[in-house]
């Protein structure tokens, strides 16, 4: 069966309970390839976002940041390494919401995807054990000859819905019945692109946004999941 309805799904905070982008630092630094302040200001971005001090945003940015400045000089098999040990561990670590919904949208053949702001190394590895889904997308960092050279070479967060409209015109899929998921306003640009737009789990800024466009709001806590708008 041609599957040609689309449904697009961010990862970190919408699938996954917690960031992969956090898990793979971590990783790396414990594998010796990063050195350990990179965990200390790993840490110390993610208290602050914590403790209320900066945005989620303001910690996804320095996550980037941080990843872009250690990963120079690096090598892939390392990184590749570092994804098939925190991707078993962690797997099991996603939103129930999110769960059942991919569970029916397979089964009513849907051409599943997911756009991540995390680099494609361990997105890819997510999906392999865990999503299974038709195709991921996530940060990609330049190399030569299998060493990185510490340039973003492609980073879809800036634009997902540009990414997604090239996606659909290019596999012959249609946005009619479309979904989206998505928790922060990176993932508004693809929200407003499908007819079944879903603002999960939303911070500030996309809360805003869906209220004012009328997108249905869905919070989960802890086992119970409550659709407030």
């Amino acid at each position: 069966m041609q599957k040609n309805k689309l449904a697009i799904f961010d990862i970190d905070g919408t699938i996954f309970r917690k960031n992969l982008h956090f898990e793979l630092i971590d990783e790396l630094v414990w594998m010796k390839v990063f050195p350990k302040s990179a965990r200390r200001e790993l840490l110390k971005a993610y208290t602050s976002w914590l403790e209320h001090k900066g945005t989620y945003e303001d910690y996804r940015k320095r996550l980037v940041r941080l990843y872009s400045e250690h990963i120079k000089g690096c090598r892939l098999e390392d990184v590749e390494k570092a994804s098939r040990a925190v991707v078993p561990f962690h797997k099991d670590r996603t939103y129930i919401f999110a769960e059942k919904l991919i569970k029916r949208l397979k089964k009513d053949s849907y051409h599943i995807i997911a756009v991540s702001g995390s680099p494609i190394e361990v997105v890819k590895e997510f999906n392999r054990l865990r999503l299974n889904f038709d195709e991921v997308f996530g940060s990609v960092y330049e190399m030569e000859n299998n060493i990185y050279t510490g340039e973003e070479e492609f980073a879809p967060v800036r634009d997902k819905g540009q990414l997604i409209k090239q996606y659909v015109f290019e596999n012959d899929l249609t946005l009619k019945c479309s979904y989206g998921v998505g928790d922060t306003e990176s993932d508004a640009s693809f929200l407003d692109l499908v007819e079944n737009p879903i603002a999960f789990n939303p911070n500030k800024n996309l809360k805003e946004i869906a209220e004012r466009k009328g997108w249905k709001i869905v919070v989960e806590k802890k086992d119970v999941i409550y659709r407030i708008a």
